[in-house]
């Protein structure tokens, strides 16, 4: 069974960083896109960030360039989104998933999702 498990939301003020970690268990780690989604309130799930399975190739959604940076490490089955100089509206849900591709920004080709964490940035 495959588990996706994250950590790290918390409270932070406007300017903060926060680190997400995902843990991956149950399937092979080494060959498949990870990427970040967030929901905030009332919003659809929106595409954050994703990375290949080597690491090679990184993406972001639009808002986030420049203050986020998704990495992995394959050896730990853990990828992170590392978040810097957040905003209020970045104030989310934020989960992490995994696809059976090796590198994907699609939102439906990713069929395993985590329970998600909370992260709020107060104004």
């Amino acid at each position: 069974q495959v588990q996706l498990t994250e950590s790290g939301g918390r409270l932070v003020q406007t300017g903060g960083s926060l680190r997400l970690s995902c843990t991956v268990s149950g399937r092979t780690f080494d060959n498949i896109a990870m990427g970040w989604f967030r929901q905030a309130p009332g919003k659809e799930r929106e595409f954050v960030a994703t990375i290949s399975w080597d690491g090679s190739i990184t993406t972001y959604t639009d808002s986030v360039k420049g203050r986020f940076i998704i990495a992995r490490d394959n050896a730990k089955n853990t990828v992170y989104l590392q978040m810097n100089n957040l905003r209020p509206e970045d104030t989310a849900v934020y989960y992490c998933a995994a696809s059976e591709r090796a590198y994907s920004i699609k939102t439906d080709q990713y069929g395993y999702w985590g329970q998600g964490t909370q992260v709020t940035v107060s104004s």
